[in-house]
This record gives C-alpha cells, sequence and structure tokens, in this order.
C-alpha cells in the first residue's frame, strides 16, 4: 500500500514484536521466581538475587523502550506518506476523508 512512498509494508515485521513480546514475558516469569526464591533466602543469597531481580526488570525496560521507539518511529513514516500521498493527490484524500466522516456518522448513528 504504501510502497510508492518508500515504505514497504512487508518489512514491518511482526515477528520482532512477538519475539519481544515472548521475550518480556519470559523476563517476567524469571523474575517472579526469582523474587520467590529471594523470600526464602537471607545475607548475600537475597542481595544477589535481588540485584538479578532488578537486572531483568531493566532488560524489560529496555526492551519496551525499544518497541516504543519502532512504534514512534513508524507512525512518523505513516504521517510523512499520509501527508505527502494528500499533497500529491489532494482529490482522493478529499473523498477519503468525506468517505470516512460518513461511515463515522453512519456508526455513531446507530445508537
Amino acid at each position: 500500500m504504501f510502497r510508492t512512498y518508500g515504505i514497504d509494508t512487508e518489512d514491518i515485521s511482526m515477528n520482532r514484536r512477538d519475539r519481544i513480546v515472548d521475550d518480556v514475558g519470559a523476563m517476567l516469569t524469571e523474575a517472579q521466581d526469582m523474587l520467590r526464591r529471594a523470600g526464602s533466602e537471607t545475607g548475600d543469597a537475597a542481595r544477589e538475587l535481588r540485584l538479578q531481580v532488578e537486572s531483568r526488570l531493566d532488560a524489560v525496560k529496555t526492551s519496551l523502550h525499544a518497541v516504543e521507539d519502532d512504534a514512534m518511529h513508524r507512525a512518523r513514516m505513516v504521517t510523512r506518506t499520509t501527508d505527502h500521498y494528500v499533497h500529491e493527490h489532494p482529490w482522493q484524500g478529499m473523498a477519503a476523508a468525506a468517505t470516512l466522516g460518513f461511515v463515522a456518522g453512519l456508526l455513531m448513528n446507530r445508537r
């Protein structure tokens, strides 16, 4: 759809997002397990487990920030592409906006 304007939708990989979601889930499960073990440990062992949990949570935060940055980048690309398309094809843009407005009006009127 966006290929003509520099965005190839096939390049936007759902596999990467799924992999990150799986990694985050695995890290959270591992962190929960470490916290359970930390409850029964004392002294240096408990302190070491807490440090490991903090490290895992920092890794999760980093992964989520990467996903957020990627989503923001994609949103900016789509915005620029849409802006470019509307400037190149104003009548098609107006027709699309009118169609969306009409459909939205129909959906809101169904209540």
